[in-house]
């Protein structure tokens, strides 16, 4: 899925003591934002908001359902288009058909990654299937670097096996964790993972003490640390932590999503489905989306693509370098 919105804004482990854990965890409360008219379905967004726009070049986070589609509609997002970036798309329940101007058409399905890039431009749609009744799941977004913004468009589709943990379960779908690697080609080091963790299971993870992680709540009584976190909330751990303990309280199974990677070291400028490094950038690409060039087409999709909308009246301005 992708940002429809009319108005977008910008246990220790290892010999560690005490005094080398790295500082408190910081929780990132996730705003309410509809996708879409008045049946929109709704998501919980984390990232980015003025607190921090990013963790390591993960640099938006969208978290929906258990959605009803009989209620809401499900998902119906036109052909859009994307800039210096990476779309992560993973379900919990539900099927998502995806066609993009690569002339990719696949489905999103529980348990599977869809990874999109979209340096130079791409353009694709989203729709949920018709035998989709609840629809459930997580929409990431990775921003490029510099070197690599202009970079081909490309589509992979990867499905990581189940690892056993001691207190759970790791699907590993970018990165690497628990001895499991994904093969999924990024830009960036990163790591991305779906996590269930047992009733009443500590689970504790030896983790990169170079990257900054978040941990994001879908289901469960959840300790981050010891810090509780809410559903649909996520906590940040900056770097220097060489493991991570979780722990459910609760009489039923906790999943989590697992983000990580290398504070990212440089600004960019995010605007409705742009990642760019000046206003003119985006400018450009809107003014392109607009007149139907570079984004290319999307073919099998029964409808009008998505109109840009307006830009600011002052100057878009840069973000995102770690604080």
């Amino acid at each position: 899925m992708s940002n429809t919105e009319t108005r977008p804004a910008e246990m220790r482990c290892g010999g560690e003591t005490e005094a080398d854990r790295p500082a408190e965890v910081e929780i990132l409360t996730a705003r309410d934002v509809p996708l879409g008219g008045p049946r929109a379905m709704r998501v919980r967004r984390t990232l980015p908001q003025r607190a921090r726009s990013l963790i390591g070049a993960w640099c938006f986070a969208d978290h929906y359902g258990p959605d009803d589609v009989a209620g809401t509609g499900g998902m119906n997002v036109p052909p859009h288009p994307h800039t210096g970036l990476q779309t992560v798309s993973w379900l919990f329940s539900g099927e998502i058909e995806h066609r993009d101007s690569l002339g990719s058409h696949a489905y999103v399905r529980p348990g599977e990654l869809n990874l999109m890039t979209g340096g130079h431009g791409i353009a694709h749609s989203e729709v949920s299937t018709p035998d989709t009744t609840i629809l459930h799941g997580v929409q990431l977004w990775v921003a490029l670097p510099d070197e690599h913004r202009g970079t081909e468009k490309d589509f992979q589709h990867y499905v990581p096996r189940p690892v056993t943990l001691n207190g759970g379960e790791a699907r590993v779908f970018l990165g690497a964790l628990a001895g499991d690697t994904s093969p999924v080609r990024t830009f960036t080091p990163l790591l991305g993972a779906e996590l269930t963790v047992s009733p009443g299971a500590r689970l504790v993870l030896d983790v990169d003490p170079a990257f900054e992680h978040g941990v994001l709540v879908d289901t469960g009584d959840v300790l981050v640390e010891d810090t509780p976190v809410e559903r649909a909330a996520l906590a940040y751990m900056a770097p220097g932590r060489t493991c991570l303990t979780l722990t459910n309280r609760g009489t039923a199974p906790a999943r989590l999503i697992l983000l990580g990677g290398p504070p990212f070291g440089e600004e960019i400028i995010m605007w409705w489905n742009f990642i760019g490094r000046s206003h003119d950038e985006i400018v450009q690409a809107r003014e392109d989306w607009t007149k139907g060039s570079r984004f290319g087409e999307v073919r099998g999709y029964d409808g009008a693509p998505l109109p840009a909308p307006g830009l600011p009246n002052a100057p878009l301005k840069p973000r995102g370098r770690a604080r």
